[in-house]
């Protein structure tokens, strides 16, 4: 299912989807977290990024694993190619891994934090809450910028082994 779509390899049309979403899930999310003022606007697309974005990842990291068998199997995996399709298999795997931590700290975020909520500190609010919602703030930032930096690596190794002619 997921090694051919209209007979071509799926894996390099579904890789475009997380490229996209990975970026724009940390971006809103971490705007969501520090910025009062996109809340309103940005609650329900960002439910949905947070939904659909690792699963994106997941189907980009099924059809690398389906066209990683492909290659293997027919012979086109030479033993030189393999450790570079391997750091591009194992960035994935992590991208998919983050982008999943990602999508639940922010449904969290959308759920805990209302769009009126103020930008970091809620005044009047027990100290206790506070603390776990700028922990939550913290974590998503943090878990935002983890995400770009593997989608980025991932992004960037497959491309060069497609470029470089391998």
């Amino acid at each position: 299912m997921f090694e051919e779509l209209l007979g071509i390899p799926a894996h390099p049309l579904f890789v475009h989807a997380p490229v996209v979403l990975v970026p724009l899930l940390a971006l809103v999310a971490a705007a969501y977290a520090v910025a009062r003022v996109v809340r309103p606007h940005t609650r329900l697309v960002l439910g949905g990024l947070a939904i659909v974005t690792p699963v994106s990842a997941l189907l980009a990291k099924l059809s690398g694993d389906a066209f990683y068998e492909r290659l293997d199997r027919t012979g086109q995996l030479t033993e030189g190619f393999r450790p570079v399709i391997e750091n591009h298999q194992d960035l994935g795997n992590a991208t998919l891994l983050t982008a999943t931590v990602l999508g639940v700290l922010t449904l969290l975020l959308v759920y805990f934090i209302p769009p009126s909520a103020p930008s970091i500190i809620e005044p009047g609010a027990d100290r206790r809450r506070q603390v776990l919602l700028v922990g939550l703030r913290v974590l998503t930032l943090v878990a935002a910028a983890v995400s770009l930096y593997f989608v980025i690596r991932a992004g960037h190794t497959g491309s060069e082994a497609v470029w470089q002619g391998r």
